[in-house]
């Protein structure tokens, strides 16, 4: 169930600078932080796009990388 709201949250509330879909190998790469730091936020509106961001020097570099590579594209 976890899995399907993040992946919907990652999907359909990715902010402009993360317009694009999220393949399920970048949403596994961020799975554990997204757990670790943004469990309590809502989805939806790109929040947990912007929960991680805001951790990122805690994030794993598994996800670190993801996200900057969302964020070039």
């Amino acid at each position: 169930m976890l899995r399907i709201i993040l992946t919907a949250a990652l999907l359909c509330g990715a902010t402009a600078v993360y317009a694009q879909e999220l393949t399920s190998a970048q949403r596994d790469a961020c799975m554990s932080d997204y757990e670790k730091f943004c469990k309590s936020v809502t989805p939806g509106g790109g929040r947990i796009i912007a929960c991680l961001a805001k951790q990122s020097d805690k994030l794993a570099p598994a996800c670190k990388k993801v996200l900057a590579e969302a964020e070039k594209k």
